[in-house]
């Protein structure tokens, strides 16, 4: 299929315009790519609720763990350029990993929220990064590794930046700085600096009204004990959304739900892997590792959100049990969704890339309706 600019932007715009107007839209941004090029960028709406600052061209906000997809693809790059195998051992690289019954974890599995480290026993600090890592390397599976997967929601991002660590030397911020935001010009940040907090929209927690889906996970959030309990408080802290707007925790390095930066930065950043990792004549990714991307690892009943999920290598995939799908039609597309609605995704069949982002959350584990439409607006042109 073949975008036109005049006619997406024909049908997204009402549709833009609709999630303001009627499903309370505070600010937001949607950028739509194909073949490499821009196809069309929306944006509106305030950056505060006190609807004083506009959302403009240049602003920029939390993602939550859309991050999650940045911090993969670094890993699988650092992994490309030394021809490592994902088949390959984590404790290969991470030595102190290997403890407590983890000796035989692969990279693999790792990516793909099979390794059973979704929840910490040790009570540690999600500031404390060393304090992290320690209670990941004593850590003991929660289920055998490779018997089935759940969302790892707070450890993955440390799991990504500890193996970026081990193998290049450098953190995952840095290493996406270096080889992926300067190259490319990508508007956005894992570890915000500070000359950069005047563009940030703040960000808002979900408002009460309808119920949240799914309901059984969100019942199980606030019950103590359980799994999807214990995955959303291990490590501990930053559980209150308004934590989030503070400059200094701007500033730290999350790579599980920290990243800030735009739409169009998002959308760009994918619209190079829909083109086979590739941009302007930069060669980023090889097919091999494009292939690590949209093929899917594990898919079925998620032990932690317990409705059907499926990943590939560090990237989110459109389960086959899917009763709504988050990243178009073709089961070669592949992204990340951030809490509260945030949603990106790369199709490398029609080299399409699309990314959304908001401030006003919803109370939702997947993207919602607001961006969903606009996929289905994109795919259903005549």
């Amino acid at each position: 299929m073949q975008l036109e600019t005049g006619r997406v932007l024909q049908r997204l715009k009402p549709l833009f315009d609709e999630n303001f107007e009627r499903f309370g839209e505070l600010g937001a941004a949607v950028s739509v790519w194909q073949n490499g090029k821009l196809i069309a960028d929306l944006h509106d709406g305030f950056r505060d609720a006190g609807r004083e600052k506009p959302w403009m061209s240049d602003t920029i906000v939390l993602v939550w763990s859309a991050t999650k997809g940045i911090g993969s693809a670094c890993v699988l790059h650092a992994l490309q350029q030394r021809k490592i195998e994902l088949n390959r051992r984590v404790a290969e690289f991470w030595r102190e990993f290997g403890q407590a019954d983890k000796d035989k974890i692969t990279l693999e599995q790792l990516l793909s929220h099979q390794a059973g480290l979704c929840a910490l026993d040790r009570r540690v600090d999600v500031l404390d990064y060393d304090g992290v890592i320690r209670a990941l390397e004593a850590q003991t599976p929660l289920w055998r590794p490779g018997t089935g997967h759940g969302y790892h929601a707070r450890t993955f991002g440390f799991l990504l930046d500890e193996l970026i660590r081990r193998i290049t030397g450098n953190t995952l911020s840095d290493y996406w700085q270096e080889n992926f935001a300067r190259p490319l010009e990508l508007d956005f940040w894992i570890g915000l600096p500070e000359e950069q907090n005047s563009r940030v929209a703040t960000i808002y927690a979900a408002r009460s009204g309808k119920p949240p889906e799914p309901a059984e996970f969100y019942r199980d959030l606030v019950t103590p004990g359980t799994l999807a309990r214990k995955t959303f408080t291990s490590p501990y802290g930053l559980n209150v959304i308004s934590k989030m707007n503070d400059p200094h925790i701007r500033a730290q390095p999350n790579v599980s739900f920290g990243g800030i930066g735009s739409a169009a930065a998002l959308a760009k950043f994918y619209s190079m892997l829909a083109n086979g990792g590739a941009f302007n004549g930069q060669i980023f990714f090889s097919p091999g590792t494009i292939e690590q991307m949209t093929m899917t690892l594990s898919d079925g009943v998620d032990r932690v959100f317990q409705i059907p999920t499926a990943f590939s290598a560090g990237f989110m995939k459109d389960s086959r049990d899917a009763t709504r799908r988050m990243f178009g039609p073709y089961p070669t597309s592949f992204g990340h969704a951030g809490a509260g609605g945030a949603n990106a995704f790369a199709d490398p069949k029609n080299k399409i890339a699309f990314a959304y982002a908001m401030n006003q959350m919803e109370q939702s584990v997947l993207p919602n309706e607001k961006s969903l439409r606009l996929v289905d607006a994109i795919y259903d042109l005549p």
